[in-house]
């Protein structure tokens, strides 16, 4: 009796074994939500959720990878879609840019050109068509399409869809309609840029950054932070353009050393040199859209006088006189005619100050840097408060001014990872 018992349920494992459909590799499921979460960070309105990701890594994107369900993945990609976006044929972006023609061109870049364009339902767009074809195959560019599709937030453009046909890769974003924040620093014959315009373009774009690097699993780290990556609206609302892009062009990417992209004027000192990539590394690269706007200067300019062509290395001295001894008169735009808080103008420039040390490992976190331009944009730029005539910082400085006040002087009163040294050493490393 007991061997019939023992028999039975041998043949019940057996069938219930069998029945079982085997496992072909795909895994639908997304990792949880990145570990810093949306509350360390400020000003973020309701529907930016942080992203979520396929299963796998960055680096396991590759053709033929079982992990991102590469046999469900069909032999035309032209009829799938990825994430939230649409795949477009090629013909249909061709007809709305009009041939990609020279007279929808919007800009044209190190990752390629973007052409105007306006799809069938009123909706008009900014096709990015890019150099080489991306350098990437059809998987690994949809697996990288997949990233940047769940990306969401009021401070970064949204990708609306995708295309490959053959070796052309493209992406279609929502189009931004008030042009950059270099075209209004910059173009000739531009009213000039008022402080309180300039303290908004600098926390929304902050906040943007911040949330790739924080809120994003995996992270994203943008390589070409630049004040012509800062697309404007109407409302003077930032949204930064061009993240993920790097990954799209690299066809050898790890997560430690890759091949270097970027603009001169913005490089990192450690990435220019190495190749070693970090969020620090754009944190570098903010600080220097943040002295864009204090002085009104570009990055590289051939026109200054010989050893004042680079604008960091021009500010380093004023800043470490400014955080010394309060003034920054040197520092500032002479458009703004002294039109602005000088509060918020010092703020702005410890947070510049900060953003562009040596040391990477000293840099502040991009949620640290939206803390403290949050701060300023608490005064509403909006509400007639004349420039100088704010009253916000007529009170004790708060926590977070007092803790950004010691990254920008290199107090080591700030955190265990920065690296030991005195404060007459840290100021001189500005």
């Amino acid at each position: 009796m007991c061997f019939l018992v023992l028999s039975l349920v041998g043949v019940a494992v057996w069938f219930v074994k069998k029945r079982r459909k085997p496992n072909d590799g795909y895994h639908p499921g997304f990792v949880t939500p990145s570990p810093y979460a949306s509350s360390d960070m400020s000003g973020y309105s309701k529907g930016e959720t942080p992203l979520r990701s396929p299963s796998v890594g960055y680096s396991n994107y590759s053709i033929g990878s079982r992990g991102f369900g590469s046999q469900r993945i069909q032999s035309s990609v032209t009829d799938l879609s990825v994430g939230n976006t649409k795949c477009f044929p090629y013909e249909e972006l061709y007809q709305i840019t009009n041939g990609l023609s020279r007279q929808n061109l919007l800009g044209e870049g190190g990752f390629g050109c973007v052409f105007k364009g306006c799809l069938s339902d009123g909706r008009e767009v900014a096709v990015k068509q890019l150099k080489d074809g991306g350098g990437q195959g059809e998987r690994e560019f949809q697996a990288e399409v997949e990233i940047i599709s769940r990306v969401h937030h009021r401070h970064l453009v949204s990708l609306v869809g995708y295309c490959i046909a053959e070796n052309q890769r493209l992406l279609v974003y929502d189009y931004v309609p008030n042009n950059t924040l270099h075209y209004h620093l910059y173009a000739p014959g531009r009213p000039v840029m008022g402080w309180g315009i300039r303290v908004k373009v600098a926390a929304g774009s902050a906040r943007g950054i911040a949330y790739l690097h924080e809120d994003c699993h995996p992270r994203i780290i943008h390589r070409d932070i630049k004040s012509s990556n800062i697309l404007l609206d109407n409302n003077f609302e930032a949204q930064v353009a061009d993240f993920g892009l790097a990954r799209l062009a690299d066809t050898n990417v790890t997560h430690i050393s890759t091949r270097v992209m970027g603009t001169f004027g913005y490089l990192a000192p450690e990435y220019a040199s190495s190749g070693k990539l970090t969020e620090r590394s754009d944190v570098f690269s903010f600080g220097v859209v943040l002295l864009e706007l204090i002085t009104g200067r570009k990055p590289v300019d051939a026109s200054r006088p010989l050893g004042d062509e680079s604008l960091v290395e021009w500010a380093r001295p004023l800043l470490n006189e400014a955080l010394e001894s309060g003034k920054f008169e040197e520092l500032v735009d002479p458009r703004l005619q002294k039109n602005y808080n000088e509060v918020e103008m010092f703020r702005m420039i410890e947070a510049a100050a900060a953003c562009i040390r040596h040391s990477a490992s000293r840099r502040p976190k991009m949620s640290q840097v939206v803390r403290v331009l949050d701060s300023l944009v608490e005064v509403d730029i909006n509400n007639g408060v004349q420039p100088g005539k704010s009253e916000m910082f007529n009170v004790a400085n708060t926590a977070d001014i007092r803790m950004f006040q010691r990254i920008a002087f290199g107090s080591q009163e700030f955190s265990s990872d920065y690296s030991q040294s005195s404060l007459a050493a840290s100021r001189r490393e500005f």
